[in-house]
């Protein structure tokens, strides 16, 4: 096989990838209920199955498409871990404002709580009567919790489920303190929605000046990644004599080590851009 053909090749089967995984991207799930149980499990910015199971597809699709042009098994290994790792890594920016977004609405939210107690309401109509305005971040959550106290599930098991589709630290607070008010009677519950809404507002606050901070790492970090796919592309498809030596089985042992050097510095590389999250207060593994 000649180079372009070669080249032609890679990038087609790439192509193909690329675009399973964006077709399953636009793919929204038909039910509200079931889009919600699918961010649960959230780490990052939440991805639905459909769209982690597009994401896989494609990785599957370029690994199988690079592997058959090349003949090399591990070249193909690597065009899957690339197609599933760098996406994300170069995308992180928007993940974590995405993460900024959803505290700050529930701390609208709370707000809204707050505000609707203090006119004599009880919390389930509070509940109720917030959840068509609640901010649109978190709106299909709270709805949720809504339409399930209008079916006759008990106040607590619903806020279960809503410390559960938040999957959010900060709703956790939020949830907890929503629940001692309905197991318990919690008095001057106004008062510490509204200073739970304050500590999310500066929690959200610190989160954007960290994310500015990190602007040029971010930056760096997709240069960097950016260069040494390209370089290394360049030097398979255009200098033949230089990938002659992979061709064989000790080649593709040394290509293994090299490549698995290379996913650990690019995963490291995420890892600096990444802001830590709190432990959640009601996971279930941090329950008795």
């Amino acid at each position: 096989m000649t180079g372009p053909d070669l080249a032609l090749a890679v990038v087609c089967g790439t192509g193909v990838g690329v675009g399973l995984w964006l077709a399953g991207s636009a793919a929204q799930p038909a039910d509200r209920l079931h889009a919600l149980r699918a961010r649960r499990a959230a780490d990052t910015t939440p991805r639905s199955r459909p769209v982690r199971a597009a994401h896989a597809a494609a990785a599957v699709a370029a690994g199988l498409g690079v592997g058959v042009v090349t003949g090399w098994p591990v070249g193909g290994l690597l065009a899957a871990l690339a197609v599933w790792l760098l996406p994300g890594l170069v995308a992180s920016g928007r993940a974590e404002a995405a993460r900024t977004v959803r505290i700050e609405a529930i701390a609208g939210w709370t707000e809204m709580l707050r505000d609707t107690l203090s006119g004599a309401a009880g919390l389930e109509q509070a509940l109720l009567a917030t959840a068509p305005i609640a901010p649109a971040p978190i709106r299909a959550e709270v709805t949720t919790l809504a339409v399930a106290l209008q079916s006759g599930t008990r106040l607590p098991d619903a806020l279960d489920t809503l410390a559960d589709d938040l999957a959010d630290p900060t709703g956790d607070l939020v949830v907890t303190a929503l629940q001692l008010a309905a197991t318990r009677q919690a008095r001057q519950l106004g008062e510490l929605l509204g200073r739970l809404a304050t500590a999310a507002h500066d929690h959200a606050a610190l989160r954007l000046r960290t994310t500015a901070a990190r602007a040029q790492t971010r930056t760096s970090v997709r240069i960097i990644i950016a260069t040494t796919v390209v370089m290394a592309a360049g030097m398979v498809l255009l200098t033949h004599g230089y990938a002659a030596p992979y061709r064989t089985v000790a080649g593709q042992l040394v290509l293994l080590v090299v490549g698995g050097l290379f996913a650990g510095a690019y995963r490291w590389l995420g890892a600096m851009n990444r802001i830590p999250a709190p432990d959640r207060l009601l996971h279930k593994e941090n329950q008795p």
